[in-house]
This record gives structure tokens, C-alpha cells and sequence, in this order.
């Protein structure tokens, strides 16, 4: 036997998702969600990246000058 998964709200305005635009409720909030990460509202967790003026990129001095 499998359990049935609970339904999940839009992740936008919590109303249930439509088949046609799951998880979201409608085509609007879908546009809202991706208008989000555009913006980069949304972001994926990492490493830091190293500073610019770090020593591992050039550091600014030229090779064989």
C-alpha cells in the first residue's frame, strides 16, 4: 500500500496547485515564482568565492615581464 502524498499549497500565495501549472495555482503565480529568481530573490547555497584581488588569480603582478 502507498500513502498518498499531501497536497502542497502554491509556493507563491498557498492556494492548491493546478494540474496544468503545479506546483503553482495559476500561470501568474509561475511568472511571479520565475520573476523571483531573475531578480535573484532566490539563491542557492555554496562556498564563498574568493575575493577578486586574491593572489590565486594574478594577484596583479605579470609573468615573465
Amino acid at each position: 500500500m502507498s500513502a498518498a502524498r499531501p497536497a502542497r499549497g502554491c509556493p507563491v500565495c498557498g492556494r492548491p496547485a493546478a494540474r496544468d501549472f503545479r506546483p503553482f495555482c495559476s500561470d501568474r503565480c509561475a511568472k511571479v515564482d520565475f520573476g523571483r529568481w531573475l531578480k535573484g530573490a532566490y539563491a542557492i547555497a555554496g562556498d564563498p568565492l574568493p575575493d577578486a584581488d586574491a593572489d590565486d588569480f594574478g594577484g596583479g603582478e605579470s609573468e615573465g615581464a
